[in-house]
């Protein structure tokens, strides 16, 4: 079925409000996917805040046309799902794990804004510590050297009062002898 001229108008300009607010885009070939699998894909994607799209090759070089993602349009061959998101790791992560787990999936490219991916590239995007991960770990750093010189100090006072407590002891101790 294909779509009339105002459909194709409204699609382009669709996709083209997601890649206003995109920091990401996957391309990922889903040759032979069965429904089922496609629909736990996009529940995923919806889940985590990514935008999943099939559309055709022609719409979707007609939106990244004025973007950062340009560069990307010579990516665009064949049957591809389109993964867009505003968190720059979130697209490549949904698609990853979901490829991991379907051979048919098969990541093709990605873009940052003025930067193409290769599918390496990608995995290894979607392999990276989230950013809540990544700010615990850098509130974790910055925590320790204050969490130690509260330790230090604490050891001070702590250290007198086991030094009183063993002095009692052995007074208590000669008194009974």
């Amino acid at each position: 079925m294909s779509l009339s001229l105002q459909d194709k108008q409204a699609v382009v300009a669709e996709v083209s409000a997601e890649l206003a607010k995109a920091q990401s885009i996957v391309l990922a070939e889903y040759r032979g996917i069965e429904v089922g699998a496609m629909t736990e894909l996009r529940r995923k994607a919806r889940a985590q805040g990514v935008y999943l799209k099939v559309l055709k090759n022609t719409l979707a070089r007609r939106a990244v046309g004025e973007t950062p993602f340009q560069a990307l349009s010579d990516q665009m061959v064949g049957p591809l799902a389109y993964g867009i998101s505003a968190d720059p790791v979130a697209a490549a992560r949904v698609l990853d794990e979901f490829a991991r787990g379907n051979d048919k999936l098969v990541i093709r490219a990605g873009s940052l804004p003025n930067q193409v991916l290769s599918a390496k590239e990608v995995q290894g995007l979607a392999r990276l510590p989230s950013r809540d991960e990544l700010l615990s770990k850098l509130m974790g750093t910055m925590q320790a050297p204050i969490a130690r010189f509260v330790q230090t100090l604490n050891e001070v006072p702590a250290r007198f009062v086991r030094t009183v407590a063993a002095v009692r002891d052995q007074k208590q101790g000669a008194e009974t002898a």
